[in-house]
């Protein structure tokens, strides 16, 4: 199989905005690294090279001509890359890299995240309909969030594609819509679950001693709750908890909103940029707070400092009104944090057991839960082992594994109605019987390829009918070895007319 992700956001920090970029780039090195050829297409930074490959990874830089006119990030010029993206793309993917594939055999499959894709998505279907190559690509289209949801015409969208989403919530949400999508949760990447380092840690915690760290990276958006943690804060300092919140927000409006509050409940502000990425940049930042109350922090914070943040900090403020997933929580409980969720979209999330889990905007409510940790600390311990050991559930290899692929190929099982009536197949050289067929599964690596073998028996009339035949996907493979099986099956009845 060959994927193909299409996204606005990527892995460079020109195209880093939020929880998407963590998504896709996650995912797509995760796919790569289990032999999938795999092609990540996103609005990349306008000077790095248009195309890079490492080892099974593709990454193809769009809009660059574009991103040149708005350096500051990724949806700047918003809607001018958007209509590029999916006039340029398809044609691009569809000519240069799916058809010659396609031709050779393989099957394909597109991911395409958040509404920006809509249109690309779709003029891509018509393309490969017009090349009578559609049966050979699966096309899935993910919402990782309710933006612009007016602007999709759904009835064409899953026509086109399969529709998933992030949460149950989420999938809650879009039936209101009239669709019913498949729930794909986040993933983590494998170096998430890494801790900082101790001496970073200590040297982290030993600036900040005497301080009850809060921090909430997310965007200036009301409905990340950002005015409800003001609030906490200044109620924390009223308190005597002597509170710091080291804030990451982004370039949204919301943002001087939040900091004018901030300065009306008596909260001294400070901004820093970080010197240098990593957690050295993360710990001299930390330097001459004595009296600020909030960091505004100007710098994008890359996984290392990241990490060091959310493990050094006594809670991490990942709490919303609308959460479709949190995957700041996730990363959070991954490197042993103490998560505060919100109670929408984080399914993950099990109150008192691996995170704090907020329901009101009463900063009383936060106090009241963390002030019982603080009080026993062994709990407070328990709870971030509990959030740790929930994490490992959610990493890449494994939402791969256990829902992508199966829902790949029950996809794939669907568009081969020979194979799927007369096997259940289980994957990885596991035999899987049927009423008349017995179908063994293999997958093999060939020529820096991953490919899968069938070896299907079927019994008729007391003689052993046997084939065996090798495609890119599982139901490819059984589908031509039966149908192989049914030719011959033929035969021997002219032969004993």
């Amino acid at each position: 199989m060959q994927f193909h992700i299409l996204s606005f956001e990527g892995p460079d920090d020109y195209a880093r905005a939020g929880g998407i970029a963590s998504r896709v780039s996650g995912l797509a090195r995760a796919l790569a690294d289990a032999g999938f050829d795999t092609h990540l297409w996103f609005i990349g930074a306008p000077d790095l090279p248009g195309h890079e490959s490492h080892d099974h990874l593709h990454l193809h830089r769009w809009c660059q001509w574009i991103s040149r006119y708005h350096p500051t990030g990724v949806y700047e010029g918003e809607e001018g890359k958007r209509m590029d993206y999916a006039a340029s793309l398809p044609p691009f993917l569809c000519r240069e890299v799916l058809l010659p594939y396609l031709q050779r055999g393989g099957h394909g499959i597109i991911l395409a995240e958040e509404w920006h894709t809509v249109d690309a998505i779709l003029h891509l279907h018509w393309l490969l309909e017009q090349a009578q190559v559609r049966p050979r690509v699966t096309m899935f289209w993910n919402a990782n969030n309710t933006f612009s949801f007016e602007r999709i015409d759904w009835g064409r969208l899953a026509a086109a594609a399969t529709i998933t989403t992030v949460s149950r919530y989420m999938k809650h949400l879009m039936q209101r819509f009239g669709v019913n999508p498949l729930v794909v949760p986040n993933g983590l990447a494998t170096d998430a679950m890494i801790p900082p380092e101790r001496g970073a840690l200590a040297a982290f915690r030993s600036r900040l001693r005497h301080r009850t760290v809060l921090s909430k990276v997310a965007r200036w958006d009301p409905d990340k709750r950002w005015l409800s943690t003001i609030a906490t804060v200044g109620a924390m300092k009223q308190q005597g908890w002597q509170p710091l919140l080291i804030a990451r927000g982004g370039l949204e409006a919301h943002g001087y909103e939040v900091l004018a509050a901030a300065a009306a409940c008596g909260l001294k502000v400070v901004e820093r940029v970080l010197s240098e990425p990593g957690f050295r940049g993360i710990i001299q930042a930390m330097e001459g707070l004595e009296r600020a109350d909030v960091v505004n922090i100007r710098s994008p914070l890359d996984g290392e400092a990241r990490r060091l943040l959310f493990q050094g900090s006594a809670a991490v403020l990942a709490n919303s009104g609308h959460e479709p997933f949190g995957l700041v929580g996730l990363e959070t409980m991954a490197v042993g944090g103490l998560a505060c969720t919100g109670c929408t979209g984080e399914d993950y999330a099990v109150p008192g057991y691996n995170a704090l889990v907020l329901e009101t905007d009463d900063p009383e409510e936060f106090i009241h839960l963390y002030g019982e940790l603080r009080a026993h600390p062994s709990q407070d311990r328990a709870l971030r082992r509990a959030g740790c050991l929930t994490a490992k559930h959610f990493e890449w290899p494994g939402i791969i594994r256990r829902i992508l692929l199966p829902r790949l190929q029950l996809i794939a099982k669907r568009s081969h109605p020979a194979a799927a009536s007369l096997f259940r197949q289980e994957e990885n050289g596991r035999n899987a019987d049927s009423r008349r067929a017995h179908v063994t599964l293999a997958s093999r690596q060939r020529q820096r390829r991953r490919c899968n073998e069938a070896r299907v028996k079927l019994m008729v009339g007391g003689k052993a009918l046997q084939a065996t035949h090798t495609a890119d996907t599982p139901y490819e493979a059984a589908s031509i070895a039966l149908k192989t099986i049914q030719q011959e099956r033929r035969g021997l009845r002219a032969l004993h007319r």
